[in-house]
């Protein structure tokens, strides 16, 4: 009498049960990407154009008004190079300092920043913001 006949049926059952599992959970993963796929909530539905959009804001028009718009001049933005790092700035103030490789921002404020090396605090380079017909000007000093 060989091993199969003496288990009977019992293999073919769970044979049959994993590759029912299987076909369950490849069903569901379907459905779940379907459905996450279409939104649970979202509508499904044709875009709305730009006046529907504004009507539903109440507003009445795309086009702004002529005394809408502002008339103040752009400001003027300048990136200048030094040696412990890059500067950005307008007339108005810097913007940002990004401190170069070896140094880092120990100081920064609307006209004036510093910055200093990291492994050597007496590296410094400061900068210090000035405005000449309406571009921004920096003045670098470099202290060793």
């Amino acid at each position: 009498m060989g091993f199969l006949d003496r288990l009977g049926r019992k293999p073919m059952v769970i044979v049959a049960g994993w590759i029912l599992a299987a076909v369950l959970a490849i069903l569901v993963g379907v459905v779940g990407v379907g459905v996450v796929g279409a939104g649970l909530t979202s509508r499904q539905g044709t875009p709305i154009s730009q006046e529907e959009v504004l009507r539903a804001l109440g507003e009445s028009s795309p086009t702004p008004h002529v005394s809408e718009m502002s008339s103040a001049p752009i400001a003027s933005k300048q990136s200048f190079s030094t040696r412990g790092g890059t500067v950005v700035a307008t007339c108005e103030r810097i913007l940002t300092m990004a401190p170069a490789q070896g140094f880092a921002i120990h100081e920064q404020n609307d006209r004036e920043g510093e910055f200093r090396g990291v492994s050597d605090n007496h590296d410094r380079v400061k900068v210090e913001l000035s405005c000449a017909a309406g571009t921004p000007q920096l003045r670098i000093r470099s202290e060793d």
